[in-house]
């Protein structure tokens, strides 16, 4: 595996329903890959925040804190989308832990903790975000062939978070995969917003 490539959405067992990375074993792949860093995203939770920091560092691999979350979508509340935040410093953990909890307090709808989007636009300081590959608001209009929506929703991220927005892009064989890429690349040229690789790993 290519030295420079270093993952950004990974559940462990943590993530409860949705991954099977136990920490140790998750560490000792890494530093078996030669990866620099790594980042931990469990689905709407920190819990292994610590675990997964500290085996990190006794490994000489830098932790980046994230989760991934799950935006309201306005329009279809029983659908929401997915985004991944990762901290950028302390002010960004902060702000993240605030915002899960909040979502579990205030936001739950059918069992999910959902984070809504206006709360992202006080709470965004320290944090990077990544418009999930697959399920976020964007991808979503860009499966229903709106391009000129995918925009709108690409701008109003990059009013929220500037710089420190991201589009997420995956290869791993989905049907229609190819025509949807190829329009995501096409978005992201004619925004000016800046793509990142990334897959969803829920196991070693």
């Amino acid at each position: 595996m290519p030295e420079n490539f270093i993952h950004l959405q990974c559940h462990s067992e943590y993530s409860l329903v949705d991954g099977l990375l136990r920490i140790k074993p998750w560490i000792a792949q890494v530093t078996e890959f030669k990866m620099p860093a790594v980042a931990l995203t469990d689905q709407c939770n920190l819990f292994g925040t610590i675990k997964f920091y500290r085996a990190a560092l006794a490994a000489g691999i830098k932790p980046i804190i994230g989760s991934d979350v799950w935006i309201e979508n306005e329009l279809e509340r029983s659908n929401p989308y997915r985004m991944i935040l990762l901290c950028q410093n302390h002010t960004g953990y902060i702000n993240l832990a605030n915002l899960i909890s909040r979502s579990y307090i205030e936001g739950q709808y059918q069992g999910k903790p959902i984070i809504k989007k206006s709360w992202l636009s006080s709470a965004h300081s320290g944090l990077i975000a990544l418009a999930s590959a697959w399920h976020s608001d964007i991808a979503n209009h860009l499966k229903n062939g709106d391009q000129k929506l995918a925009k709108v929703f690409i701008n109003y991220w990059l009013n929220v978070f500037a710089d420190r927005f991201y589009l997420g892009i995956a290869r791993i064989n989905r049907k229609g995969e190819t025509e949807y890429l190829k329009q995501l690349v096409n978005v992201a040229t004619i925004t000016s917003c800046p793509i990142v690789a990334i897959n969803e790993v829920c196991f070693l």
